[in-house]
């Protein structure tokens, strides 16, 4: 079992920036790929970003490429996501996940987070 709690998010002005983190405990993580999702009001569940157990890899929705990025310390068991040049449409319900070999389907997911909130404001 893992559980993951995410920290981090809040309120930020249109430009600005922030970095998510998300913890992950228990069982250890760093085999699977650690992913980035979020949730608008009113929205779908989107990818943001994802990052494979041996950093080799990462994939980005094209809405933050160039603009958010995706860490992760296997040694901490902790993955980041630092977001910069925020905008309002960023605003959302972020949630970490983890899983064996996932890409950038939720359905590829075994374990979440609760969310972290972040709203920009313009």
């Amino acid at each position: 079992q893992v559980q993951l709690v995410e920290s981090g998010g809040g309120l930020v002005q249109a430009g600005g920036s922030l970095r998510l983190s998300c913890a992950a405990s228990g069982r250890t993580f760093s085999s699977y790929t650690m992913g980035w999702f979020r949730q608008a009001p009113g929205k779908e569940r989107e990818f943001v970003a994802a990052i494979s157990w041996d950093d080799r890899s990462t994939y980005y929705a094209g809405s933050v490429k160039g603009r958010f990025t995706i860490a992760r310390d296997n040694a901490k068991n902790t993955s980041y996501l630092e977001m910069n040049s925020l905008k309002s449409e960023d605003t959302a319900v972020y949630y970490c996940a983890t899983g064996p070999g996932a890409t950038y389907r939720s359905y590829q997911y075994t374990y979440w987070g609760r969310g972290t909130q972040v709203t920009v404001s313009s």
